[in-house]
């Protein structure tokens, strides 16, 4: 008789479950990414944006079609403040934001989606550091206010912390509909910036350049603070392990003293 692992629907099986696995899952993963760089690279797809958008799209479709590349190709690493930068340019300040804001969230809806559908499973149990645990933890339990602090400052890489929170537990809604709130500001200072590049002596230009700036000065101010309370918390933790394996150790001396 043949052994069952080597007949066809065996053999079929298992080959299921190794393309099917977490670390195959990944690979791919990490192919789309490596494709995505590589494609950045060569065709440098934000000049499309910027300067060579089709005469003849307008309207509604032009908006469409904007919206559709700007989350296309921030999830290939484009930085999305040159894709803001262009969504003024082409749009203006009054439809610009509204473009760029819900390429964004396109954006992160493809790059969360991917990460979590192909990289969750692989790289949940890497994570084993103080640093990644910590981070994880903050994501999965504060997953709405993190990410919209995140938000909030310029100069974090798009697709990164895209991938980060799909690793952790963080739901769709939340994650979402707090990039959507965060990006508002500096997002439209980018447009803005964008809309006005032509006259940067402007008060508009002027102002929201300044936004930037400062709000980047704030993040890493936050990012210092944040970085400092935590390595503040060890010594403390240190201690009160420490503490507890006193206790313990006075409480098994008792145990067999009696």
């Amino acid at each position: 008789m043949l052994d069952p692992a080597a007949t066809p629907d065996g053999l079929a099986a298992r080959c299921t479950r190794v393309l099917f696995s977490p670390w195959a899952r990944l690979g791919l993963l990490l192919t789309l990414l490596a494709c995505a760089a590589a494609a950045m690279l060569m065709w440098h797809p934000q000049r499309l944006l910027i300067g060579g958008w089709p005469s003849q799209l307008s309207g509604p479709t032009a908006l469409m079609a904007f919206v559709l590349a700007y989350g296309v190709c921030a999830s290939a690493f484009v930085p999305r403040s040159v894709l803001s930068f262009g969504a003024g340019a082409l749009f203006g300040s009054a439809m610009g934001p509204v473009a760029a804001l819900a390429g964004t969230v396109l954006g992160a809806a493809l790059t969360f989606g991917l990460g979590r559908l192909l990289g969750q499973d692989a790289l949940r149990p890497l994570l084993r550091t103080r640093w990644l645990t910590a981070g994880d933890r903050q994501l999965s339990e504060h997953g709405f206010r993190s990410t919209l602090m995140l938000r909030f400052f310029p100069g974090l890489p798009f697709c990164a912390t895209n991938y980060c929170a799909a690793v952790s537990r963080v739901g769709w809604f939340p994650y979402l509909l707090a990039t959507a709130l965060g990006s508002i500001p500096n997002t439209t200072a980018y447009v803005i910036a964008g809309a006005r590049a032509s006259t940067p002596t402007s008060p508009a230009f002027v102002l929201s350049m300044a936004f930037i700036v400062l709000s980047g000065l704030a993040a890493l101010v936050v990012a210092w603070c944040k970085r400092k309370s935590l390595r503040g918390e060890e010594p403390e933790a240190a201690a009160g392990t420490e503490a507890g394996t006193r206790v313990q150790a006075r409480a098994g001396a008792d145990q067999a003293g009696n």
